[in-house]
């Protein structure tokens, strides 16, 4: 599939980048944690091209319900990059605020280090949560689900270059495009720095949304997730999650309370029950 064969054709650059950054940031690594995120990425593109071979007819049945017929130039290619963009963003943001979602994204946000092979650390559950849902629109616009997939590719090869903590920040870059700056911000667990930067290439979605933090110079950032995910087991990393909305579905009482556990804000630790001593 288009999505899997870009990235691999990118594969050759990404470990180029990886060994030139252990070489010389060799303590930014663990050889444990970045096995793990070597093992995701592999098991992820595995699961997603799978389900983009079930899928596809699907996307191509709903293509022929499309809005527009749009044929192929630089100039849709370009509407198409900015389009998926910002439905990218939408994507991330929902990822991070509906726990469906976040119990596949929380996978790429458990490691406590900041390096390029924490690019790699996804979850073979995306297919399951629906991330493809959020292209649909793409599609009922009028674009061949091919070059959707190939856009979505190429956003996430974009995408590698921002998880480094070797890159300071980039001067009038930063107004415009997602930077290393803006993503470590959005790795960080530090207070005012939790739920913000979304973008996948540009930044401007979330300064017009409200989720723009700047890198501040005098704060330490601390990475990893609320709870602790100490495993570097990639499927104990991928159940985290998962465990705990089991935990939090036996809690709850009712269709509708179970129901919302699924939709609202994640939930990191499971609540104390309350007992009565007497």
């Amino acid at each position: 599939m288009a999505v899997e064969l870009i990235l691999l054709a990118l594969s050759p650059i990404f470990l180029l980048f990886i060994g030139l950054e252990i070489l010389k940031y060799k303590h930014f690594y663990d050889l444990k944690d970045s096995v793990a995120n070597i093992v995701l990425a592999l098991t992820h593109q595995a699961t997603d091209a799978l389900a983009l071979l079930l899928l596809m007819p699907v996307f191509y049945w709903l293509h022929q319900y499309a809005f527009f017929e749009i044929s192929f130039s630089f100039i849709n290619l370009v509407i198409a990059f900015v389009i998926q963009d910002f439905l990218y963003y939408w994507f991330h943001r929902a990822s991070h605020h509906i726990q469906w979602f976040w119990a596949a994204h929380v996978v790429h946000h458990s490691s406590k280090k900041m390096n390029f092979t924490t690019a790699f650390r996804q979850s073979f559950f995306y297919p399951l949560v629906g991330m493809w849902l959020f292209w649909l629109p793409m599609i009922l616009i009028g674009y061949d689900p091919k070059l959707v997939f190939a856009v979505v590719a190429i956003n996430l090869g974009f995408q590698f270059f921002v998880h480094t903590q070797v890159v300071n920040k980039l001067g009038w870059l930063e107004l415009i495009f997602n930077t290393p700056s803006h993503h470590r911000v959005h790795h960080a667990v530090n207070q005012g720095y939790i739920d913000k930067n979304f973008a996948g290439v540009l930044i401007i979605w979330d300064k017009l949304f409200g989720t723009y933090a700047q890198e501040q110079a005098n704060v330490t950032i601390r990475y990893g997730i609320i709870g602790a995910c100490d495993s570097t087991n990639p499927w104990a990393i991928c159940m985290q999650q998962w465990r705990l909305i089991g935990q939090q579905l036996q809690q709850e009482k009712g269709v509708h309370n179970k129901l919302k556990v699924f939709i609202r804000y994640p939930r990191h630790e499971i609540k104390e029950t309350s007992t009565d001593a007497s």
